[in-house]
């Protein structure tokens, strides 16, 4: 079996791991947002590709990247290049439902830029929901590499662009080394101070806390 496959079975499509635990997430989306369909979201560090292929369709989405090569391709969405953590400058006077943001917050940068994301996202709308990925995991989301999270920077850096299951193999030093240290997942204490009026609730996979979802 090539290294390709052997990723294959834990992301890409919908038989996959990832691809198992978005159509998890996906109900629990549906559970607590029974009228997603008729909301207007704010989509915050997402992708049009995501939208496009999501089970339930919003109202309007607008989305917030700093991806420049995202264009909309649907009337009820619109993208807007930026940075999300003043995502507030980009749509000031606009009113939202809800906003969304989806494995964005581990990679914003420091314990500052966090804070702005999520007074952003407590700002923007009545509601929201942030998931992101638990650091207590055993297994390193992004590298799919055991406890990667804890080790020193020298060993995360020589791991993300020697190990074959990592999404960075093959990148230059540079590259690797600006994506692990651009990576810090969290805890459930700091979820709930950036989100002291939302509810945690947890996505596990064999009984263990994967993910962190915070919904108001």
């Amino acid at each position: 079996m090539s290294i390709d496959s052997v990723r294959g079975l834990f992301v890409g499509p919908d038989t996959s791991l990832a691809g198992r635990t978005r159509l998890r997430r996906w109900e629990f989306i549906r559970k607590r947002l029974p009228e997603l369909s008729e909301m207007k979201v704010l989509d915050l560090g997402g992708s049009m590709r995501f939208w496009l292929s999501a089970p339930v369709r919003p109202r309007h989405i607008t989305v917030v990247n700093l991806d420049p090569s995202e264009e909309a391709e649907a009337p009820w969405l619109t993208v807007l290049t930026g940075d999300a953590c003043h995502a507030d400058r980009l749509v000031a006077g606009q009113r939202f439902d809800l906003v969304f943001s989806n494995s964005l917050i581990e990679h914003v940068g420091g314990h500052k830029a966090r804070s702005a994301l999520s007074h952003v996202v407590r700002s923007l709308a009545p509601r929201y929901l942030v998931q992101t990925p638990y650091r207590y995991f055993p297994v390193e989301p992004h590298w799919l590499f055991p406890g990667m999270q804890f080790l020193p920077l020298p060993v995360r850096w020589s791991i993300a662009f020697r190990w074959p299951l990592g999404h960075t193999r093959g990148w230059s030093e540079s590259q690797a080394l600006n994506e692990v240290m651009s990576t810090e997942l969290l805890g459930a204490t700091e979820m709930r101070t950036y989100f002291p009026d939302g509810q945690l609730y947890w996505e596990r996979f064999l009984g263990l806390r994967k993910s962190m979802v915070v919904v108001r």
